[in-house]
């Protein structure tokens, strides 16, 4: 019966790591200079969950991919907002 029991304890707790990464675009208008890429990422990649940020400066987007278990595109439009670049999500 204990067998059973942490047989089940373990497949519930292990159910999260087979969740998949999200990817959203963020559209980040006022990027006016070839650096500012450099600090739109580093504040999306400071966010917890976000495991990879591409920022570029020609289209000026943010393509992020990030575990929503641990954050939210909101938490992503915050942190580059609060760098000084407001971002919104690209429908």
């Amino acid at each position: 019966m204990k067998k059973i029991a942490l047989l089940s304890l373990l497949a519930l707790t292990s159910l999260s790591t087979f969740a998949a990464p999200q990817t959203v675009t963020l559209e980040v208008p006022t990027m006016n200079c070839v650096t500012c890429p450099f600090t739109v990422k580093k504040a999306l990649k400071n966010v917890e969950g976000v495991s990879k940020a591409e920022v570029t400066f020609e289209t000026k987007l943010a393509v992020v991919t990030f575990d929503d278990e641990k954050t939210t595109v909101k938490a992503l439009t915050e942190a580059t907002t609060n760098a000084g670049y407001p971002s919104t999500l690209k429908e």
